[in-house]
């Protein structure tokens, strides 16, 4: 009868020492993928506001959807703005609460490949805007801190666009009269 050795053999070393190396490269391999992957919650514009702060935009309400030369946007809005649109905000002349938060995803425009009539559809990601009313914060811009974060498809980042919270605040001042919003909320 054969009885196995309590102490390891130079077999028995050799192949552990071969699979710890193994495990060794797998894991190397996979954590540095997972430290060069970006999380885009920790970007930042600098002196500006961060991407954290609209933790969750992915699943707001859409408000309107539009298409500006060779790109298609779709702008989502917080809870908070959608009750704001639904009570007539701007319309009845009242502006959007503090907490109020919207973003614009830009996408890269493309002709489809499937639909049977000529369709545009979204390509790659472009940017995302985000816009937050906190009339203290902001008081110098209509109550509104803007972001822009371009989006460079090859690397999976996002790098913030400009500095401050006021970068689109210039823009927006055409209309004022509307709470310094450009979308409507329209009819559903």
């Amino acid at each position: 009868m054969f009885k196995t050795p309590s102490f390891p053999t130079p077999r028995t070393v050799a192949t552990s020492a071969a699979a710890g190396a193994a495990i060794a490269v797998v894991l190397a391999v996979l954590g540095g993928r997972a430290i060069s992957a970006q999380d885009k919650y920790t970007v930042q514009v600098p002196n500006g506001l961060a991407f954290s702060e609209f933790r969750g935009y992915e699943d707001w309400q859409t408000i309107a959807v539009s298409h500006s030369g060779d790109l298609i946007e779709v702008i989502l809005a917080n809870p908070v703005t959608i009750d704001a649109y639904r009570a007539g905000v701007p319309g009845n002349g009242k502006p959007f609460p503090d907490g109020s938060k919207m973003t614009k995803i830009h996408w890269n425009a493309k002709k489809s490949a499937e639909a049977p009539a000529p369709t545009i559809v979204p390509d790659t990601l472009h940017d995302i805007d985000f816009m937050v009313r906190d009339s203290k914060r902001f008081p110098d811009t209509g109550g509104w801190g803007y972001a822009e974060f371009d989006y460079d498809a090859a690397s999976d980042t996002f790098t913030p666009l400009g500095s401050g919270t006021n970068c689109g605040y210039a823009c927006h001042t055409i209309v004022k009269a509307k709470d310094y919003v450009f979308t409507a909320y329209g009819k559903r």
